[in-house]
């Protein structure tokens, strides 16, 4: 088992990551002495993980109640998020209780956002059952719903309890959802850590029978913590918490404009990175060799290098417009400086990203 800890003062929480029994894992994270505590507690769970893990779920939370979240990005949404408090408030959970998260980024951001709100806040546990939720999502408190104008725009900061990243779910992960995952999981190599990087490329592709993948979700996560407690609330004037939206502008209008759910997100994001990247070399920032590694180790994990159909270059240039990065009007991207070294620019140049656009498909 691969244990570290988000160090956030008395906010400070456990990050489990293991293939041993999902009880034991349970245990060592102390939800389950939170359990027994006496404070009440609900589930929101993913739908799609009760037809494989339904009996195991069964016996480790009996008698909790259950709020099965439909799966897929189209439950991450106010209406979903009022069908949840619902059924919190008629589940009779009140400010002691808490709430556990199973599934992935969907029902984490989900779960954690109701949390937030929920009688002006109650805790609340993730549990991440797919590799994306695993590396990213389930870790750093940010949480929230879409709306139609675009992505993550309504949510709160709210650090977990803590995590508990249970490995063997991932044996039932659809392989297009195991890929998207690697999309972050490559984003951390490229913005922070060069030794990841170069592990991957040896490494080919990343599959959930990789003698690496254990030690690739702890080292996601440690990555993850460390810049989180330098800067939980992303107001670093300059790198910090942002670095961690590298092909995040890009890869978030390309699933507000096709449709959320059409793109997984991190199909999005793997389009994002590569146009980030595309970007950095054009403007001389790094050199022609960071675009096609990325490029090569994108393609080789089973992502997308571009848009499937074409998406009209204007409703994207306007959907970037509304990224939560920007500031005081201004469009801020993630760009390279070089394999391990990101940095935040302001962009200003609308007919530069309206042919990159193009070049990658848009119309």
């Amino acid at each position: 088992m691969e244990s570290l800890t988000v160090q956030l003062n008395d906010r400070s929480y456990p990050i489990r990551i293991g293939f041993e029994l999902f009880e034991t894992l349970l245990e060592s994270s102390h939800l389950n002495r939170r359990r027994r505590s006496g404070n009440r507690c609900a589930l929101v769970v993913d739908a799609g993980l009760l037809v494989d893990h339904g009996k195991l779920l069964d016996e480790a939370f009996p008698e909790i109640p259950r709020w099965v979240m439909p799966s897929g990005e189209s439950s991450k949404s106010l209406s979903s998020a009022e069908e949840l408090l619902q059924f919190l408030a008629v589940s009779g959970l009140d400010r002691s209780s808490f709430l556990i998260a199973i599934g992935g980024g969907v029902a984490g951001d989900l779960a954690g956002f109701c949390a937030a709100i929920y009688q002006r806040g109650i805790d609340y546990y993730q549990i991440p059952t797919t590799l994306l939720a695993m590396v990213d999502s389930s870790v750093g408190g940010k949480t929230g719903v879409n709306l139609p104008a675009g992505k993550n725009l309504v949510g709160s900061f709210l650090q977990p309890l803590g995590v508990t990243a249970w490995l063997p779910f991932l044996n039932t992960l659809p392989q297009r959802e195991f890929s998207a995952g690697m999309a972050e999981v490559i984003k951390y190599g490229l913005l922070a850590d060069e030794d990841l990087f170069h592990l991957l490329e040896k490494s080919g592709e990343v599959t959930r029978d990789s003698l690496i993948l254990e030690n690739i979700v702890a080292r996601c996560c440690s990555l993850k913590a460390e810049i989180v407690a330098e800067d939980e609330r992303e107001t670093a004037s300059e790198g910090g918490r942002a670095l961690l939206n590298l092909g995040h502008t890009f890869g978030h209008a390309i699933e507000a404009v096709a449709g959320y759910g059409h793109y997984l997100h991190g199909e999005a994001v793997s389009i994002g990175m590569l146009m980030a990247a595309k970007f950095s070399v054009d403007n001389d920032l790094t050199q022609k060799e960071t675009f096609m590694r990325a490029h090569q180790l994108i393609t080789v994990n089973g992502l997308p290098d571009r848009l499937h159909s074409p998406l009209p270059t204007e409703d994207l240039l306007a959907a970037m417009g509304r990224d939560k990065k920007n500031r005081d009007g201004k469009l801020r991207l993630i760009v390279l400086d070089r394999i391990g070294s990101a940095q935040v620019q302001e962009v200003s140049d609308s007919y530069q990203l309206r042919e990159l656009w193009k070049e990658f498909g848009a119309k």
